[in-house]
């Protein structure tokens, strides 16, 4: 039976931490500070959101902890610039390994993108980076009105991808989202992208751990 790989966009295709240098000119030396917590407290807010039954989209959520992080510094934004800044977080870069990966995997495995993004958001940014053409499919948590790691959403993504009697594969870099799929019973690789990162303690271990996406092929076919 083929696997079907379910991809996580933010952190794992495309890098959100690159808008550092779009940030300098708002926020100089604290550029990297600001677009890292401007992540963090992305997802913090779409946790908080889903938690909350009180579903905005991702960039919603994306707005509201870009004005969180830059007040955090002391910083001012103009309306204009941080309409901007959230355009151009529609084009965030994809990371080097990412469409080689993708390349060599289509036609092998059904592949599918799957993100707490909306449908808009994944199409603008995976098709800047020329990843879109690589999916057979896109997976939004936009269905169902709330964010991973909500068990929901794991097992509408096999009902999205038609992967009911056949193995579904997480592909993630976000420990949280591995442990959310693991706990919903699907198998999660893990894309350690930073070799300081430690996957937290909560006895769920993710399926197998790499350090690039060129790694994939040769374990998913141990699977």
């Amino acid at each position: 039976m083929k696997t079907t790989l379910a991809f996580d966009v933010y952190g794992t295709l495309v890098d959100p931490v690159g808008m550092s240098s779009l940030l300098e000119q708002d926020a100089g030396p604290d550029a990297a500070a600001v677009a890292t917590l401007w992540r963090e407290k992305q997802l913090e807010f779409s946790f908080r959101k889903g938690l909350m039954r009180v579903y905005e989209d991702f960039g919603v959520c994306t707005r509201q902890a870009l004005r969180y992080a830059m007040a955090s510094h002391q910083l001012a934004l103009s309306k204009a610039r941080e309409d901007e800044l959230m355009a151009a977080y529609l084009l965030l870069p994809a990371f080097d390994d990412a469409l080689p990966a993708l390349q060599a995997l289509k036609g092998q495995y059904p592949l599918f993108a799957f993100s707490n993004g909306s449908y808009p958001a994944l199409e603008k940014v995976l098709g800047h980076n020329q990843l879109l053409a690589q999916f057979d499919g896109l997976v939004s948590v936009d269905d169902l009105k709330t964010y991973k790691p909500d068990p929901a959403v794991y097992t509408y993504a096999r009902r999205a991808t038609g992967a009911w009697d056949t193995p579904l594969c997480l592909v993630s870099s976000n420990a949280w989202d591995v442990i959310g799929a693991r706990a919903a019973g699907l198998t999660a690789i893990w894309v350690k992208r930073d070799a300081n990162k430690v996957f937290e303690d909560w006895g769920i271990e993710p399926s197998a751990v790499i350090e690039s996406l060129s790694e994939l092929r040769e374990i998913i076919e141990d699977f």
